[in-house]
């Protein structure tokens, strides 16, 4: 049964991974706690759990996750290095996230929440190097961003699968910066498809004003694998090493006084063919 159909319960802040534990957001007060998974930069944000989501990415050979054992060990080693940590900063805040590399020119995928507002963009590439970043569009209704890395090359892009071909309990891969750990791996499998998630659209403006702006709903994969704030923007793989969506939000019923939270194994990635079309427009 959707959350929003359960019998009436205390209210319970939704959030999302944000990235610094340092900058407060306020959240909206819902059935269900969700998280923006962002790490400094992009706040925790609220999102509420409702009926049907939107639907997600892999590739035919991800289908075999579902029944047969994916050796995880060389499916990171193919992608780790397409995975990036993203440093922002303002005149008021400092924040991180994560973003996938997702061609040899140095466009970067990652949430809008993450990048939002910010004045200055770094990113740490996984051997090390750092480049500065700008952003080149954005679609914060669909809580995406793509950057553009400046006077980096020898990039190794991750493919983007397609959403339409993921399955419930198709093993999944996350792998970003949560807490600022960069290069952090976590399993699971698909737990739901077509998850619809409603965060508040304060980030639209600034992941660090906590006026009001209003909800902003999208639909999401939901997955099992641990994600937590420092995780925003970065990738969701499948077993054939494609990314099937981009990391954005977890369910958290409990919340620390700066509202940071935690995983509890409810986490929701935008599905790749969403990313796809924003790319496609540039």
């Amino acid at each position: 049964m959707p959350l929003h159909q359960q019998p009436p319960q205390p209210p319970v802040a939704l959030r999302a991974p944000k990235s610094a534990g340092r900058f407060r957001r306020s959240t909206v007060a819902l059935v269900a706690a969700v998280t923006l998974a962002a790490g400094g930069i992009g706040g925790s944000v609220g999102a509420l759990v409702g009926g049907d989501d939107s639907s997600s990415t892999a590739a035919p050979a991800a289908n075999a996750s579902a029944s047969a054992p994916t050796d995880i060990s060389s499916v990171v080693a193919k992608v780790r290095d397409s995975v990036v940590r993203i440093d922002t900063a303002s005149s008021s805040a400092q924040g991180f996230g994560s973003g996938v590399i997702v061609d040899g020119d140095g466009r970067v995928l990652t949430n809008n929440h993450v990048v939002a507002g910010a004045e200055q963009i770094r990113v740490t590439l996984a051997d090390g190097r750092t480049a500065a970043a700008t952003v080149l569009d954005a679609d914060p209704d669909a809580d995406l961003a793509v950057l553009r890395l400046e006077g980096v090359d020898d990039l190794t892009p991750a493919p983007l699968g397609d959403s339409d071909d993921v399955h419930v309990g198709d093993q999944v891969i996350a792998i970003g910066s949560p807490g600022g750990l960069d290069g952090t791996v976590t399993t699971g499998i698909v737990s739901a498809l077509d998850r619809e998630v409603t965060v508040p659209s304060e980030q639209r403006t600034s992941p660090w004003q906590g006026q009001d702006a209003g909800t902003n709903t999208y639909r999401a994969i939901q997955t099992d694998a641990s994600i937590n704030q420092g995780n925003s923007g970065g990738p969701l793989f499948n077993s054939a090493g494609e990314v099937i969506g981009i990391n954005s939000a977890i369910y958290s019923p409990l919340s620390g006084p700066d509202g940071s939270a935690g995983s509890v194994g409810i986490g929701f990635a935008i599905p790749s063919n969403d990313a796809q079309q924003l790319l496609d427009q540039l």
